[in-house]
């Protein structure tokens, strides 16, 4: 899984001309959050790398699974043990392209991202609506989005149903500088 996001990220890099305008954002944020009727579950990760070439939208993201953070430790451990099996699968990615804005317009701007999402060896294709913004050289994009569970393998077991939503919600904010 890890060569495969290095591949991807090093595929996005060779196909952008050398006067593209690549970003790259080496500490994104994203945010998962499952609302159950027991307990509420949320995880951050501050450790996502991405590229995005703002000339044609291509876009790739490498989300290391042991960096989400949650407030209860044997939460991360059965998260990475019994759910994300995270030293099998230690990456989830996303590759595709954002469309639906302009490097010349000022301000928030309403965009879609449309690729190959992977989580735990499972690919799927999505189509996620965000925002871009354009601010002081940077690129800022946004989304908040929904994953079923069982799209991806996670099984929850019968006994904690209740403790885990079959839908987790993924927020994610990354800030890409000029490469």
């Amino acid at each position: 899984m890890y060569k495969v996001s290095l591949i991807t990220i090093f595929f996005l890099g060779t196909i952008s001309p050398v006067c593209a305008q690549r970003y790259v954002a080496e500490n994104g944020f994203i945010t998962f959050f499952s609302q159950a009727p027991v307990e509420n579950i949320k995880a951050d990760n501050n450790s996502v790398t991405s590229l995005f070439s703002a000339d044609n939208g291509t876009i790739a993201f490498s989300v290391p699974i042991k960096e989400f953070q949650f407030e209860k430790k044997l939460m991360q451990e059965h998260f990475n043990d019994k759910y994300m099996e995270s030293d099998r699968f230690p990456r989830s990615t996303f590759a595709g392209k954002v469309t639906g804005y302009s490097l010349s317009s000022p301000g928030l701007q309403s965009v879609r991202a449309k690729g190959k999402l992977t989580i735990r060896g499972t690919v799927k294709e999505i189509d996620v609506p965000g925002t871009l913004e354009v601010k002081n050289g940077s690129i800022i994009i946004k989304t908040k989005f929904k994953v079923v569970n069982k799209d991806y393998g996670i099984v929850i077991p019968q006994i904690l149903w209740k403790n885990v939503s079959e839908e987790i919600e993924i927020t994610i904010n990354m800030t890409y500088k000029p490469q």
